[in-house]
């Protein structure tokens, strides 16, 4: 369980380098709205996150009963990693510094994120990539490695959310699209280097977790 725990920290750390739509989002409302309203938005992320890994995961667990299923299930994954992974390598960075005064209650703030999320289907096909690589090299879909190590990522990842809304907030004047473009750079090169994991764990029977 510990070696679960502390894979899905790393997968967790990884994850949150990503500088999607959620990421700008998180960013812009830190700077503009303040640390609680940047936090009310994650928290709408993991909440959103939290139903997406239910499904994924509930969706999945039978096909650890066919074997014949893992390798095109590890492949497809690790394909979809790697591509974005290149995606954030190229991707051009441009950010809108307004900043405005007016305040809203945390809620809604909290529902943005939510939904923000919850209907975007690339978020789904986020979570159904790396299930299917944990399933494709894991063998086993228990409860005992499963819940403690997708538990780590989100928490993880919401952990960093904070950090994040803290710092944008304190350093609104200072947050430049060079220094994005950097971020995203790391971001992709973690990625492909997860993928290349799956794909050489896959290869030689290893276990992820």
């Amino acid at each position: 369980m510990l070696e679960s725990i502390i894979s899905g920290i790393g997968l967790g750390i990884v994850l949150s380098f990503l500088t999607g739509p959620v990421f700008f989002a998180l960013i812009k409302t830190s700077i503009e709205k303040g640390f609680y309203a940047g936090v009310s938005l994650a928290g709408g992320v993991l909440v959103s996150d939290i139903f997406y890994v239910a499904i994924t995961v509930f969706g999945s667990s039978f096909l650890i009963l066919e074997s014949k299923y893992r390798l095109p299930l590890g492949l497809t994954g690790s394909v979809i990693l790697l591509v974005i992974g290149f995606y954030y390598l190229f991707k051009k960075v441009k950010i809108n510094y307004e900043k405005t005064t007016s305040k809203r209650h945390n809620t809604g703030y909290f529902f943005k994120g939510f939904f923000m999320c919850i209907l975007n289907p690339a978020i789904l096909l986020y979570w159904v990539s790396i299930t299917s690589g944990i399933i494709s090299v894991a063998g086993e879909f228990q409860a005992k490695n499963i819940l403690p190590f997708y538990s780590a990522i989100l928490i993880t990842q919401f952990s960093v959310d904070v950090v994040k809304a803290y710092y944008a907030n304190k350093l609104r004047y200072r947050i430049k699209e060079k220094s994005i473009a950097r971020l995203n750079l790391v971001a992709g090169l973690l990625i492909i280097a997860f993928a290349l994991r799956l794909i050489y764990n896959l290869a030689s029977g290893q276990s992820l977790m």
